[in-house]
């Protein structure tokens, strides 16, 4: 196992990062990135240890020798950081032979999600993830488990062990929180009906933590959303209108950012959150395209998508950082290789007309022409076609509303049968 010291200061939680990965290409990626979770979250690195194994020891994960050399160490470090999730039984052997604090890669990421978490929805997320994670664990909590007195009568009473009690606990708890994050998820559906009632179509902004998301947000909108460069920046979702060239708009919302191997249980316990992107007509990828391993980031994200359901949908990538990118022609190659593509560049405002195209052809493309004859005692109808798509002209007949438009594909069929040849320059705008 290698050794890597770092040159830290501060009064921080001194911390040594254990990093295994069986693809040499990966581990310096995977390296500074655990370094910068480990960051965020307010510890400092004191030493990195790496290891190649192709399979994860079930005991130790990193094996029983390599854990009794990180304790022989004496590097002075309180806390042991492993960049993957551990079981239960791998933390405790960790724990007993090194004498260190252990956490491994998700603990990590809940606590720097705990730290960023500022409303109440993204509050009871982080607790919800945090509160399953716990479960499987408890039994780390006790060395001893000593039954209380019990019997016939008394059993899961008096009889539970202190451990069962603390499981019964937790599991209430979990089942209280996923209570009120339904109250949250029926509270956001209500704000994406009221959204809906507007004539706009809505997108998602999707990437990796770091991306730029936030900033395109801020660019597109002229929105304060706070724009850190230290990981996760913003958990909570912001909407915000965006008016594009020929009269269009969108709804635009900035997402949390995903990660490498980032926790089942967070996308699970986000998935209210998370519920904006798979509602979103279409979605707007943004890639670090300055970062060396952007391509590991992009697969990340789609991963992530995949695992929401969302992969299918209509998506502009859209490679940012192209101000600083080191190599400007391979970027025009990557942009030329992949559909509906561009580069831009959030913070000086490079390549913003291009996106904003794209987003104008991304919308035509999701449309449909309409011509129909809309009867007066059906005003829903045209409140729809004002709702999922644009209207283009209205003509007020005795027949009934003769209307052009682009809507979309779901609506348009479903107005089929009122479709009706008729003279385009007899409607009026």
């Amino acid at each position: 196992m290698a050794r890597q010291t770092q040159e830290t200061d501060g009064d921080s939680e001194k911390a040594l990062l254990v990093c295994v990965e069986n693809d040499a290409t990966i581990e310096p990626y995977a390296v500074q990135e655990l370094m910068a979770l480990t960051d965020t979250a307010g510890a400092r690195v004191l030493e990195v240890f790496h290891q190649h194994r192709r399979e994860p020891d079930p005991a130790f994960y990193i094996g029983r020798g390599k854990a009794e050399e990180i304790r022989d160490a004496e590097t002075g470090a309180e806390l042991l950081i492993v960049d993957t999730e551990l079981s239960p039984t791998q933390q405790r052997n960790l724990q007993e032979t090194t004498n260190l604090r252990v956490i491994d890669r998700t603990q990590l990421i809940l606590d720097i999600f705990g730290q960023r978490a500022r409303t109440r929805e993204g509050k009871l997320q982080v607790e919800l993830a945090q509160q399953m994670y716990l479960l499987p664990r408890l039994m780390n909590v006790y060395t001893k488990f000593e039954r209380q007195q019990g019997g016939i009568g008394v059993r899961g009473g008096a009889g539970e062990t202190k451990l069962e009690t603390d499981r019964r606990k937790v599991r209430d708890h979990i089942g209280d929180l996923e209570e009120e994050i339904a109250e949250v998820r029926s509270q956001r559906r209500q704000q994406r009906n009221q959204r809906g009632s507007l004539p706009f179509p809505t997108a998602a902004l999707v990437g990796y933590t770091s991306a730029g998301k936030s900033t395109l947000l801020n660019r597109l909108t002229g929105a304060d959303v706070m724009a850190d460069a230290k990981l996760f920046a913003t958990l909570d979702p912001t909407t915000r209108r965006v008016s594009l060239p020929e009269g269009w708009a969108i709804l635009l919302t900035d997402t949390v950012g995903f990660i490498r191997n980032l926790p089942h249980g967070l996308v699970a316990a986000f998935r209210a959150t998370l519920e904006e992107v798979v509602e979103a007509d279409f979605l707007i990828h943004v890639v670090d395209a300055a970062h060396p391993e952007a391509a590991v980031q992009e697969r990340s994200v789609l991963s992530v998508l995949d695992e929401l359901g969302a992969a299918d949908k209509a998506m502009i990538t859209v490679l940012n950082k192209a101000d600083v990118a080191p190599d400007r022609f391979a970027l025009t190659e990557r942009v030329a290789g992949t559909d509906n593509a561009c580069t831009i560049s959030a913070k000086t405002g490079e390549g913003m007309q291009d996106l904003m195209d794209r987003i104008a052809h991304t919308l035509r493309s999701l449309l449909v022409p309409v011509r129909a004859l809309l009867p007066y005692d059906k005003p829903n109808l045209l409140a729809q076609c004002y709702k999922s798509g644009r209207v283009l002209s209205l003509d007020y007949r005795p027949e009934g509303i003769a209307l052009r438009a682009e809507l979309t594909r779901d609506l348009a069929g479903r107005l089929s049968a009122y479709a009706a040849p008729f003279e385009a320059e007899a409607m009026i705008d």
